[in-house]
């Protein structure tokens, strides 16, 4: 079934968990502070953090709560979940779709998550290009021919970058109240250490061992309570590309034909139950909505500002005469500007490439200041493409140099 791994390291958790432990002495029972289920899940997560995965599925997903952490991670470009159990898959997958601030601030990365029914013994196209494939405590609800297939699927076709499996260690289970045989009543089986430690394959990887789950003192020789194995795909010395690298490839390819031209995919075993694709401002729609409401939230900005700073300079040289003061752009700035034809004006906006101005009641605002405004310049990243994304949904001058803004204002005769 599996290969005797030769090596065999353990290492300390440390900062990555809590692994506080608490002993009711009345009754005996062991609570993990946190529970270990969300260890588990974190030490997942912290790995996320730590190597910066784009692709990560999560074999048994069951609930999708894993994955519906690991989606705020923005490393992550595409999830999948697999699982046997379509119902529990189904009950809490709507927490895995976009939420409305999704799309009033898309990220600038895409994300795409999808869960898959099926079996983790079956070789499926959908499950190649991973970089990180996580199996929490999933193998000891396998069946014997189920189990005997598994170390091949993962580490032979689907092949990513990292594999995280996690299994019960049985040497603990003495110190678990009311435990006879297994801890579950699905369980197949539980293994001691030695027993995960001769399962682990080779497959070119290599593999440190470690758990979750500290025993109370005096008894820690029987291990973690948790026992994790984390496997480490070897690249080859002489600078080939690995069989990873090349299923990333062919994934690629499988998933645009799953969604365009599905008859050119091979037969698959799976079904897909659930797919959400996040907004992304890698999705021009999405970026040309989010630069136009950058660009008409900053002109109103500068319209503002140069309506005060006119408005103070009118007030400063006005005689005093007037008990109360009353703004009239339209009136001050026709004076300003003297009747100036369009053609004059749009030449005096070109003059002044950087200096918003006003002429009667609009305010012109060069698409150059505009691309000065830091989010703006950081969401287009070149002039030509800002200017591109806001033609036909901003007001622009004649030649398109500038961004041009009405002011509304009070006729003399009305009164406040």
């Amino acid at each position: 079934m599996f290969q005797k791994h030769n090596l065999f390291l353990i290492f300390s958790v440390d900062s990555m968990m809590d692994t506080n432990l608490q002993k009711d002495d009345l009754t005996g029972t062991i609570k993990f502070i946190p529970p270990l289920y969300k260890q588990r899940y974190q030490f997942i997560k912290d790995l996320v953090i730590k190597y910066k995965p784009k692709k990560v599925a999560d074999l048994g997903c069951a609930d999708c709560t894993l994955l519906w952490m690991l989606k705020f991670c923005k490393c992550i470009e595409v999830l999948a979940g697999l699982d046997i159990r379509e119902n529990v898959m189904k009950e809490k997958m709507h927490r895995l779709s976009p939420l409305p601030a999704d799309y009033l601030q898309p990220s600038e990365r895409s994300l795409t998550v999808t869960l898959h029914h099926g079996s983790v013994a079956h070789k499926d196209p959908c499950m190649l290009g991973f970089d990180l494939v996580s199996c929490i405590e999933l193998i000891e609800h396998l069946e014997a021919a189920e189990l005997e297939k598994f170390p091949e699927v993962v580490f032979g076709f689907m092949a990513p970058a990292m594999v995280v499996i996690s299994t019960p260690n049985s040497e603990f289970n003495p110190l678990l109240p009311g435990v006879t045989l297994f801890r579950h009543s699905d369980h197949k089986f539980e293994w001691d250490r030695a027993q995960f430690q001769t399962a682990a394959t080779s497959y070119d990887y290599t593999v440190e061992f470690t758990g979750l789950g500290t025993p109370p003192p005096g008894t820690e020789d029987v291990g973690f309570c948790t026992q994790i194995g984390v496997f480490v795909r070897k690249y080859p010395k002489n600078g080939e590309t690995v069989n990873s690298e090349k299923h990333t490839e062919h994934a690629y390819k499988t998933h645009f034909s799953v969604y365009t031209a599905a008859v050119l995919l091979p037969k698959t075993d799976f079904c897909v139950v659930f797919k959400a694709v996040y907004p992304s401002l890698k999705d021009e729609k999405y970026l040309q909505n989010a630069v136009v409401s950058e660009v008409l939230f900053g002109a109103d900005i500068i319209k503002r500002r140069l309506l005060g700073n006119f408005k103070s300079e009118w007030k400063e040289h006005s005689d005093g005469l007037e008990t109360k003061f009353k703004f009239q752009p339209f009136k001050y700035f026709m004076r300003c500007s003297k009747n100036l034809s369009l053609a004059e004006t749009e030449k005096l906006a070109a003059d002044r490439s950087m200096e918003p101005f006003i002429d009667g009641n609009t305010v012109y605002i060069p698409l150059a200041k505009i691309f000065s405004i830091p989010k703006v310049n950081q969401l287009c990243g070149t002039f030509e493409k800002l200017s591109k994304l806001i033609a036909g949904k901003v007001a622009l001058s004649n030649d398109g140099s500038a961004v041009i803004v009405t002011i509304e204002y009070e006729n003399e005769e009305q009164e406040n």
